[in-house]
């Protein structure tokens, strides 16, 4: 059996395979999501509506409370990777997962991740901070010698800004491209850190443009419906379709990232293949089995 059968995976191979593992035990992530995952969905859809109404000033009181929930929501979330990720492994493998074993895995799994977390955010951080700072100094040393004269009202800044925007967005995604895999690594391999980050680069060698369709099929469909359900609840519509249409919007945000959690193990399962760590054949077949699994409701 040849390597590239496993590097021909495409976006649409993930998606099935993990949307096949959800199916057969879809009560069991379910239950993991809205234990985990709704609160921050329920956030994200109306935390920009919150920040930003009208005749509501936002006070200290508030900000302290918005900080303690947003802190609440992405401890959460660490939850329902850490969780998530550890059920779509065994079962990718065809291994027994229960509820309780899946969060006993957090025992385990929940600080690295969360030290993983600031250290990746941090090295994003820092990242943009140096590509700002010699931007700007580049631009200052070229003022001062007179070559060109910076206007901040003209076009040619505006463009330029834009420019600068859209060259930060990209370095942002390749950082989260090439790291799409860490928390996996995290909760898979016992590493963290920068550890686990050097590891998913490593991995996803290859399967780059997989991960990257991944992040944007999500990511792009995750953003569409917030923006769609947060301009419903800025216009204050009357009270019962406002909560019902937020409840589905959080739902279905909560289902996005489920599969996206879902998808990034599978992928990594698969890179692992295809760097020959894994046995090509126990990749295959498990997910062939997988594919013919009865769909099962149960936990």
């Amino acid at each position: 059996m040849e390597l590239t059968q496993v590097h021909t995976l495409n976006l649409r191979g993930v998606l099935s395979v993990s949307k096949r593992i959800i199916l057969a035990r879809y009560g069991h992530f379910v239950s993991l999501s809205l234990l985990f995952f709704l609160p921050l969905s329920f956030y994200l859809i109306i935390s920009p509506t919150l920040i930003h109404l009208p005749n509501h000033p936002f006070t200290y009181d508030h900000l302290i409370a918005y900080l303690v929930y947003t802190l609440t929501v992405h401890i959460l979330s660490l939850c329902a990777i850490g969780t998530i990720t550890y059920s779509t492994h065994h079962a990718f493998f065809g291994e027994p997962v229960s509820f309780l074993n899946s969060l006993k895995s957090l025992t385990f799994s929940f600080f690295p991740l969360a030290s993983t977390t600031v250290v990746a955010h941090v090295l994003i951080v820092v990242t943009l901070l140096t590509f700002l700072m010699f931007v700007g100094s580049v631009l200052m040393f070229m003022n001062n010698l007179g070559i060109f004269i910076i206007d901040y009202n003209s076009v040619h800044f505006m463009w330029f800004s834009a420019i600068m925007g859209v060259v930060l967005i990209a370095i942002v995604i390749y950082f989260y491209v090439e790291w799409s895999l860490a928390f996996v690594v995290v909760v898979v391999e016992s590493k963290w850190g920068f550890a686990a980050l050097m590891r998913s680069s490593y991995l996803v060698k290859g399967m780059r443009s997989v991960s990257l369709l991944v992040m944007l099929y999500f990511g792009v469909c995750g953003v569409f419906l917030v923006g769609m359900c947060s301009e419903i609840f800025y216009r204050s519509w009357p009270f019962g379709p406002l909560v019902f249409i937020t409840t589905l919007g959080s739902v279905f945000l909560m289902m996005f990232m489920l599969r996206i959690t879902a998808a990034n193990t599978v992928l990594y399962n698969y890179c692992k293949a295809l760097h020959g760590e894994l046995a090509l054949e126990v990749a295959e077949g498990f997910v062939q089995e997988y594919m013919n699994l009865p769909v099962d409701a149960g936990w």
